[in-house]
């Protein structure tokens, strides 16, 4: 049974100007004060006491002030931990290595990013043929002094003259794009704004591409201000933006929004319109041999996903959950676009299609079993060929191309396994290792296992394990529990530098694939979406008792970590189970589930969250959202939260309010602390030097509350 409301405390009720001081034998923090804010949502009156730090910290000098006094506090502390140094020394020294990511084709030449190990940005390096030496094309570390501004999104044309490319600056969603002659690297003066959740597309002849933006926002609103009534256009190079050309629009759906692809052979433009996180789309598409062409519906429900690969002439091919949960591969011939037409090309398997590529007239369909990726390369008329054989138990990605290439190109890695970059032959079907990260590690040192826990109402959810060989279940490991459970999402085994060092430092890394994500499907998704989230946050708990039952760990060295939806998962966890966690580390979460949907792109998220304008929703909300269920006089675990001035993903008021709140409600000795970065946004984009820092000051706040030696 849900519980509709949360009693409301006397310290919820307070009236404005009232000032809220929380200090204990450890701690003394800074003073935030309460408003006499009360909503009410279907008759249920909800307070909301610290309404006054959802401000732009831009724009408020009273948000800015609070922001300084809580970082005063939170790197004070973490200054005084002595190991703080060695951990950061050891973190810098781990990730000075050459990384590569995954090559690619594109107009005759090859490509691929490179970081020499410490860089804040990766440099985007061209080829003439993969024997040739390298040369550096677009180098970002020279657009900022900081590393802030960083390269997001990139597309070439077909003659391989231009490339366009997006520049993200501070963290930002938002995207300025320019334009590159490739032979010479000369920036050309074009200039597109106001670019958000949209790639481009090039036409065939190269001379311009298609591209989505939004109005331009009103000035100091651009961090939190909704995002609607996204537009496709069409910018011809050398011409300025305000000359683009209005391609198609919907001002009568302000909501909806536009990703465009052009075919491979020219002839088409495909518009998929999305209006939320859930993979449901609607299709149309122009056919550009016809000057004067309308676009022409196909697809005219959101009901489900339609993910367009390729076409052959008039007939298109999409990746869908139409009845296939774990989804397949269809053919729509436009000449017979009625649904009775359709056929079937690759049929649904036992494991879950995740990604689909055309290339040398081949299906490569990617699959998890598991969690584990798979590789299946299917005839076009859905005859299956073979399997890429993968190096192991890992994540694969890549495999992009064209129908005419021979060629594609994929990384793999796992937990103990740094990345490997390979050209797969699509003619002989063979691998060849073209790059290997040489990290300062022994891989089999380490072991990596997964396991299967039963969670609240029986459900059966994987988990991977991995830690350093010789570990004893003797429950004095610290262990580290990481997990999401939303959108659809699927954790899978990859490597990362920093679990690296935290095995390093003896500890064991444990990653959860709980409902709610992408792991086995649509069902597995839905299932821990809506008034099912509970289930995910049963999923993480049960995982967390597991781990202790089975004496990896125990309760006072255990620490749950997660961003984003993952920040929502670890606030709501600890909320609920405050008794059973040593540390909490919820990063740019979204912490106030009643009004998520009222900032930038929240509004997307009610595919998978639900609304509070909903009566039944708001229930399900209400009864598990960070910042409203709190309780006064808990003592609450260690917890150190991340967030970001500039994170216009999930605005750092979620952050900002759960802090707030969290020192007002706890009652206890442990610190519950707030780091705030500057220009950093919501992840992407992040330089090197920031994300060490952060690491650094996340594995010694762990190190001091979970009582960890570190040599």
């Amino acid at each position: 049974m849900i519980r509709l409301m949360v009693p409301l405390t006397a310290a919820f009720l307070l009236p404005m100007s009232v000032q809220f001081s929380q200090a204990n034998d450890s701690f003394s923090y800074p003073e935030t004060d309460m408003v006499d804010q009360v909503d009410d949502y279907h008759g249920n009156q909800v307070a909301d006491p610290y309404r006054w730090l959802e401000d732009d910290v831009r724009q408020s000098e009273k948000v800015a002030a609070w922001v300084k006094a809580q970082n005063e506090v939170t790197f004070g502390f973490l200054e005084t931990i002595p190991e703080r140094k060695a951990i950061e020394k050891r973190l810098t020294a781990l990730w000075d290595f050459e990384k590569f990511g995954t090559f690619f084709k594109a107009g005759g030449r090859y490509y691929y990013e490179h970081n020499t190990g410490l860089q804040n940005q990766y440099v985007l390096y061209v080829m003439d043929s993969l024997e040739a030496k390298p040369r550096v094309l677009i180098d970002p570390n020279t657009w900022s002094d900081d590393g802030t501004v960083a390269l997001a999104g990139m597309s070439f044309s077909d003659d391989g003259r231009y490339l366009a490319y997006g520049i993200q600056d501070g963290g930002s969603d938002w995207r300025t794009w320019r334009v590159m002659e490739i032979d010479g690297g000369r920036v050309l003066e074009d200039e597109l704004k106001w670019l958000k959740f949209t790639g481009t597309s090039w036409t065939k002849d190269g001379r311009g591409f298609f591209y989505s933006r939004y109005d331009e926002p009103v000035e100091g609103a651009e961090f939190q201000s909704l995002n609607l009534n996204q537009k496709v256009f069409y910018h011809r190079v050398g011409t300025s933006q305000s000359d683009d050309v209005l391609v198609h629009a919907r001002p009568d759906n302000p909501d909806w929004g536009f990703q465009t692809e052009a075919t491979e052979d020219g002839r088409f433009l495909v518009i998929t319109i999305w209006k939320g996180t859930d993979d449901k789309y609607r299709i149309v598409y122009k056919d550009l041999t016809e000057p004067y062409a309308m676009p022409v519906e196909l697809v005219a429900d959101f009901d489900n996903e339609y993910t367009f690969v390729g076409n052959d002439g008039p007939v298109m091919f999409f990746k869908t959950d139409l009845h296939a949960p774990k989804r397949r591969i269809i053919a729509i011939d436009t000449r017979q676009p009625a649904r009775i037409a359709w056929k079937e090309v690759v049929p649904e398997a036992d494991d879950v299609l995740t990604g689909v590529s055309l290339v040398g007239n081949l299906f490569l369909a990617e699959y998890l079993k598991d969690a584990r990726s798979q590789v299946k390369l299917f005839a076009m008329n859905g005859r299956l060929v073979s399997e890429l054989e993968l190096p192991g138990i890992g994540s694969a990605d890549g495999f992009s191309g064209k129908r005419t290439d021979t060629e594609t190109f994929y990384s793999f890695s796992s937990f103990a396994v740094p990345p490997s970059i390979y050209r797969f032959d699509l003619v002989t079907r063979e691998s060849t290792l073209l790059r290997r990260a040489k990290v300062d590690m022994v891989p089999e040192d380490y072991v990596t296992e997964q396991v299967f826990y039963t969670s609240k109402d029986g459900t059966r959810v994987p988990m991977f394990l991995t830690y350093k060989k010789g570990t004893k279940r003797d429950g004095k490991n610290p262990a580290l529990l990481y997990g999401y459970g939303g959108f659809n999402i699927a954790l899978t085994p990859r490597f990362s530098i920093s679990r690296l060092a935290w095995m390093e430092m003896g500890g064991i890394y444990a990653q959860a694939n709980l409902r709610g994500g992408g792991e086995y499907g649509e069902a597995w998704h839905q299932a821990g979406t809506k008034l099912n989230k509970q289930n995910v946050f049963d999923d993480f708990i049960a995982a967390a008792e597991w781990l202790i039952d089975q004496g990896y760990t125990s309760r006072e060295k255990l620490a749950i970590q997660g961003g984003s939806n993952g920040g929502l998962l670890v606030g709501a966890c600890m909320a609920q189970r405050p008794d059973l966690f040593g540390a909490c580390l919820p990063a740019v979460g979204v912490m106030d589930m009643l009004r998520f949907h009222k900032f930038t792109a929240g509004r997307f998220w009610v595919d998978d969250y639900g609304s509070a304008d909903t009566a039944e929703e708001f229930k399900a909300l209400y009864a598990y959202s960070p910042y409203h269920n709190l309780k006064d006089g808990t003592a609450y675990p260690p917890t150190l939260i991340t967030t970001a001035d500039t994170d216009d993903r999930v605005v750092p008021a979620h952050s900002f309010k759960f802090a707030a709140r969290l020192q007002e409600a706890h009652k206890g000795k442990a610190p519950v602390l707030i780091r705030i970065e500057t220009r950093a946004g919501h992840g992407s984009g992040k330089p090197t030097s920031m994300i060490i820092e952060e690491l650094a000051d996340q594995w010694a706040f762990l190190v001091k509350v979970l009582g960890m030696e570190v040599k």
